[in-house]
């Protein structure tokens, strides 16, 4: 049985990545400088430049329903299943639009992954391990959607003028970030963004601090697969990250950059580290 495991390219996998797991995608846009682009086909500091010049952020292109049935359409046809695994619906109106679309197919199986970024990636790893076992659309579906809720996905922004513009913070708790240099973790519960702690300093111990207490409050981790994922990051917030995740004793851990869509709404300087939470 030939089962095709798709995202959005909101799950910032590696184009190797894609290839290494079999996994299809299906690109957002973003639209700046007066046109729409694809994700991919524009990198973050061109996104960052825009927004320095103009003051504006970048604006988000969800892909719709039309979009979707075109999608599915071609890989129903391809494949025996689909299971498609989409950014939280908490954020996004296209996962909407996914789940409708997907009620013209009897094969087409669509997934809230309540997360986003390579939280979403990790759960389209467990898919393909799913189907390489030969599970049908219908059961991997239902497995992936009984474990979404065990995606540890976090991150550490270094700004928080992109959260504000996108309407995500108050003008108050942009102020008082400014001054007192605060750098806040975001934490993704029952699929939407929440502030859970906060740090101060230099951005780069900032991530030490975050990767030490990421591998202690989510301390249950399954240790096959970690994702290091960043908007843009010095060479030491990488190193701080792997150290953690060394600590920790992940068999593998990948490093991807963030695409636009997360980009937009993050901002420079942003890194997450993510794993499943439901290790023995």
């Amino acid at each position: 049985m030939r089962i095709a495991v798709s995202v959005e390219t909101t799950a910032d996998f590696t184009p190797e990545l894609l290839q290494k797991y079999d996994v299809k995608e299906i690109p957002f846009g973003v639209i700046f400088d007066g046109e729409l682009h694809k994700d991919g086909e524009f990198t973050n500091e061109e996104l960052f430049a825009y927004t320095d010049r103009t003051g504006e952020l970048p604006k988000t292109n969800a892909v719709n329903q039309e979009e979707y049935t075109e999608y599915f359409a071609q890989l129903s046809r391809e494949y025996d299943g689909v299971v498609h695994i989409a950014l939280s619906g908490g954020i996004t109106s296209a996962t909407q639009n996914a789940f409708i679309a997907a009620k013209s197919f009897p094969n087409v199986y669509v997934v809230d992954s309540h997360s986003l970024s390579t939280g979403i990636a990790l759960l389209a790893i467990y898919a393909r391990e799913l189907a390489d076992q030969g599970l049908t659309a219908e059961e991997i579906a239902k497995k992936v959607n009984d474990r979404r809720e065990a995606v540890q996905a976090s991150f550490v922004i270094e700004r928080l003028d992109y959260l504000y513009k996108g309407g995500r913070c108050s003008s108050l708790q942009l102020l008082g970030a400014n001054l007192l240099k605060i750098r806040p973790r975001i934490v993704l519960k029952d699929g939407k963004m929440s502030m859970d702690k906060k740090y101060r300093g230099n951005f780069d111990s900032v991530i030490e601090k975050y990767g030490n207490d990421v591998i202690l409050d989510f301390n249950t981790p399954d240790k096959k697969i970690a994702f290091i994922t960043y908007t843009t990051a010095t060479e030491k917030m990488l190193e701080n990250a792997r150290a953690a995740c060394r600590a920790a004793g992940f068999e593998t851990v990948y490093e991807t950059t963030a695409g636009g869509t997360i980009a937009s709404h993050c901002g420079a300087h942003t890194l997450g580290i993510l794993y499943f939470n439901d290790g023995k």
